[in-house]
């Protein structure tokens, strides 16, 4: 532990400037000779305007971030304007004056939401699990809400980014974001010009780099039984990558398509690499709770076997466990495999970090009216340094600090200041600590850096190890004296969870095109169209590690250090994704290394993660650094080294299908009381290998139902083969209409994915062809604007029993797109905005629509079956009013397997901003069984 050092004697340039900017007055209550004998009048004003709003916040502003605290106090009262003229809070606030927060809470509940929107605030998500409401509200009543006795904190609206690399000095490239009127008609046109890039497919230069396409073709295998899935930002542009086929289908987690398309470029990837393995997505861009949620809902409500990501928030601490990397470990425990980027925030050994961290050494300088005092970045112990100095190109990077406290648990108070050269304070956080906070401050530099520094200052409590980190930037040395200073250690987060793989980036085949910073190295080539060698080197920004913890998930004191990143992977691929061909950055490289792990459980189906990991690790190319480094981890990963390690061969996947009825007494296609009927039971084999000796068998737990024979050979089942054989069912004469016969079938087979069990309902009788209406025709209920909660209608249904069909259908009297029309079913401007879901009275959901219909206005006299021909999710705006029959985006026959009496659920929600409109009547139609 490095010593304090008190004193005065100043040795450099830079800690004039410190002084000048920190030093206000001497504490009170510290000692006078840790005060600065040269003071800055306008320096001091400002530090001290600051911790005079920190010295004197109420009850409810003390659980309120300091940045939102000044906002707020800002807008109301022009003295602490005034006094920090050019300070800059951070804090996005709208026109009509409201900004993104989060609230944590003690207890989460409903109650607590509807204060929310009493409070003038929208509900953007909420998540029960980790007691959060993200909601935009008034700048105006954030303490009101603070000051509840159920809330903990409200914070600012917790962000991220994801680790592609794009170039900051291009002024192209940062030109103001399209509005969501722009993306929806270029997606539009898109699909209609169908003049679409296929490079992907046919370059895949990471599929020659990584040897991924030779190991298909020796060990024939191709991700079949595979279901690989991403988190990103969004997937506003599937629709064109599955319309120019570069991608199948995929599975998009209710609600959570999110906006933008890097989500899109990694599902590229992963089909390139694995191009049988089936596909998932949620987006991970609705804060920190709603990103840990999905990580779950992928494997525990989708099924998936890899996940991979690309995102970091910028709360996750370096020195524990948080909520994502929790949710991480929890899905690894599951079985399920878990890759994430490891960063592209830069390294030591490059000179591109921007990362700082060790033990505060009081510097003996006193800061500000009431206490503090500054961090001593010198190691030598007869000089000083009290800044560490940003680079002139580390504008709009966000800044964060973080200490070794528990989270939730901080007793020891830090703040963070940035400074120009001229000692103005144009920054700051200064969040208070008092037992009950998170270790944690945050602040984004201005636009433009050139000589601004950091300050890290103790406001009270003890010498704490702590990490201080630029997303975005470096440190850098300075023409009036200051040396910057950097130590090893970027990668964070939930990327260096235990459970997770940690990803660093190699270029697959041309150099990044552009200097990180103006006079950099050259960056490095791949090897494509060849494949990785030992002399490849890796990205120049990608993150170091290791990553040190100091506390168990539940804040025990528990230190260790992890080895990150884990593995490299390629970078520098072309998709067909506009602004991603190529796509650099560990964005890219994270779903390549997840692709390939892809393989190897479809080559070996029974691995464990920690097997496949150690394939990983044990066959990958060493780079760098002899053996295991902290920039590339093993080195980079290859797929025909780990397939060949792992022991990969073609298996097989037989499954039973749908099965077709004949009824012995009426040659009916249905079950009927006191019959026997032919059931044909088709096997498939989806895989890779031949299906050897193959048998069912097929069992009921029906009552009074008798299958004849139990089972039956099927033989060899090549790979895109079906086989059928035929069994008799009995129905009993007592079983009633609509009754449920459930068959289980149970496919055996050689191989390791072996049995394959699949349980169809059918139900005795025959479908009615009349249906039974439920219809919500009451008062139009508002839909919230940018609200994932939604509105709901419910929609009891009585006397039906079990159902046939289903149809739902979003009514009006006479269809029109006018802007609040009272005669549609449902009017909302901009029908793209919105997604509608059913849920059964046994509580299973189908979704109807999803963000379809681009700018298009409203719904009307549209009907979903499953007997329509066109997916309501191809519609474009020209289509406006959407009516007719449409194929709802899931089948509305999964509803059908439960009694249909009870009550229904009907939700439409608005997942996107500045668009509005009303529910006003939609009918829910079922048929039964005669």
């Amino acid at each position: 532990m490095r010593r304090s050092r008190r004193g005065t004697t100043l040795v450099t340039a830079g800690t004039a400037v410190l002084l000048a900017a920190l030093t206000a007055v001497t504490p009170a209550s510290a000692d006078p000779g840790k005060a600065s004998k040269t003071i800055n009048d306008r320096a001091a004003a400002q530090i001290a305007a600051l911790q005079s709003i920190k010295k004197s916040l109420t009850p409810a502003e003390s659980k309120v971030d300091s940045a939102l605290v000044v906002e707020a106090r800002k807008r109301v009262s022009a003295a602490t304007t005034s006094a920090l003229p050019q300070v800059q809070t951070g804090v996005a606030v709208t026109p009509k004056a409201t900004t993104l927060v989060d609230i944590r809470a003690k207890q989460y509940s409903e109650d607590l939401v509807n204060a929310v929107r009493a409070a003038g605030g929208q509900i953007r998500a909420v998540s029960s699990e980790h007691r959060t409401v993200r909601a935009e509200v008034p700048v105006s009543k954030i303490a009101e809400i603070a000051g509840r006795s159920d809330v903990a904190r409200v914070e600012p609206g917790s962000d991220a980014m994801t680790q592609d690399v794009k170039n900051k000095r291009d002024t192209k490239a940062r030109k103001q974001a399209p509005s969501k009127e722009d993306k929806a008609a270029e997606i539009e046109r898109r699909l209609s010009e169908k003049t679409l890039s296929v490079q992907a497919a046919k370059v895949a230069e990471s599929d020659k780099a990584h040897n991924a396409e030779a190991a298909r073709g020796s060990f024939r295998v191709t991700g079949v039984g595979t279901k690989l899935c991403a988190l990103s930002d969004g997937v506003s542009s599937l629709a064109v990558s599955q319309a120019s086929g570069e991608l199948p289908a995929v599975d998009v987690l209710t609600g959570q398509a999110g906006s933008g398309d890097e989500g899109t470029a990694m599902l590229e990837i992963l089909h390139d690499i694995a191009p049988n393995a089936e596909l998932g997505f949620a987006t991970a861009f609705n804060g920190d709770a709603s990103f840990a949620d999905n990580i779950k809902k992928l494997r525990f409500d989708l099924g998936c076997d890899v996940i991979v990501d690309d995102v970091i928030y910028f709360n996750e601490s370096p020195f524990q466990d948080g909520i994502i990397a929790r949710a991480v470990d929890a899905v690894v425990a599951d079985g399920a495999l878990f890759f994430s980027s490891a960063g592209n925030q830069g390294n030591v050994a490059d000179g591109t970090s921007g990362h700082y961290e060790g033990q505060f050494v009081d510097s003996g300088v006193g800061v500000g009216k009431f206490a503090g005092s500054a961090h001593d970045f010198n190691p030598d112990p007869n000089q000083k340094q009290l800044f560490n100095p940003l680079s002139n190109f580390s504008g709009d990077t966000p800044v964060v600090l973080h200490w070794a406290d528990p989270l939730g648990q901080s007793a020891n108070d830090y703040d963070l200041y940035l400074v120009n050269a001229q000692g103005n304070v144009v920054t700051f956080s200064q969040n208070n600590q008092d037992g009950a906070q998170d270790p944690y401050e945050r602040i984004n530099t201005p636009s433009s850096s050139t000589g601004t520094r950091l300050a890290v200052v103790r406001y009270r409590g003890e010498d704490k190890y702590f990490a201080l980190s630029l997303f975005g930037g470096r440190f850098a040395d300075t023409n009036d004296g200051l040396k910057k200073y950097v130590t090893p250690g970027t990668t964070r987060g939930h990327s260096a969870a235990k459970g997770a793989i940690s990803v660093a980036a190699a270029p697959a085949a041309g150099a990044l095109p552009f200097d990180l910073e103006p006079g950099d190295p050259a960056n490095p080539s791949g090897p494509y169209p060849g494949a990785f060698t030992s002399a490849q080197k890796p990205e120049r920004f990608t993150s170091d590690g290791p990553r040190k913890t100091f506390f168990a998930p539940d804040g025990t004191p528990l230190a260790e250090t992890r080895q990150k990143p884990d593995l490299t992977a390629a970078d520098g691929v072309t998709t067909s994704v506009p602004g991603f061909a190529p796509f650099f950055g560990t964005s890219a490289s994270a779903p390549n290394a997840a692709a390939i792990a892809g393989l190897i459980l479809s080559g070996n189906p029974t691995l464990t993660p920690a097997e496949v990991k150690e394939a990983l690790v044990t066959t990958a190319i060493d780079i760098v650094e002899s053996g295991v480094d902290n920039r590339t981890g093993a080195g980079i990963v290859m797929a025909d080294r780990a397939l060949a390690y792992t022991g990969a061969s073609p298996q097989a996947l037989a499954r039973a299908q749908k099965p077709t009825i004949v009824n012995d007494a009426d040659g009916s296609a249905f079950l009927k009381p006191g019959t026997t009927s032919t059931v044909t039971l088709p096997v498939a084999n989806n895989g890779d290998g031949s299906a050897a000796s193959t048998s069912v068998v097929l069992s009921t737990t029906s009552a009074g139902v008798t299958i004849a024979p139990r089972s039956k050979y099927y033989g060899n089942i090549d790979p895109g083969q079906t086989v059928s054989n035929t069994y008799k069912v009995t129905v009993p004469a007592s079983a009633g209409l609509g009754s449920a016969v459930k068959l289980d079938a149970r496919v055996t087979y050689a191989g390791a994915t072996s049995p394959t069990t699949t349980s169809f309902t059918l139900r005795v009788g025959e479908p009615s062809r009349e249906f039974k209406t439920f219809a919500y025709t009451g008062a139009p209920i508002a839909i919230p604007d940018n609200d994932q909660t939604g509105v709901s209608v419910s929609l009891p249904v009585t006397g039906v029993g079990a159902a046939s069909n289903l149809k739902f259908s979003v009514d009006g009297s006479a269809c029109s797109a006018t802007e609040g029309s009272t005669t549609v079913g449902i009017d909302h401007t901009f029908v793209g905005d919105l997604v509608g879901t059913l849920t059964s009275p046994a509580g299973k959901t189908v979704t109807l629509f999803s963000r379809a219909g681009g700018t298009g206005n409203n719904i009307c006299q549209a009907v979903f079956t499953d007997d329509a021909t066109l997916p309501f999710s191809g519609v474009s705006s020209a289509q406006a009013p959407f009516t007719g029959s449409w194929k709802a985006g899931s089948a509305l026959s999964g509803l059908t397997a439960d009694p249909a009496d009870g009550t229904w659920v009907f939700k439409v929600a608005d997942v996107v901003g500045t668009d509005r409109g009303s529910l006003r009547s939609v009918t829910l139609s079922v048929a039964g069984w005669v």
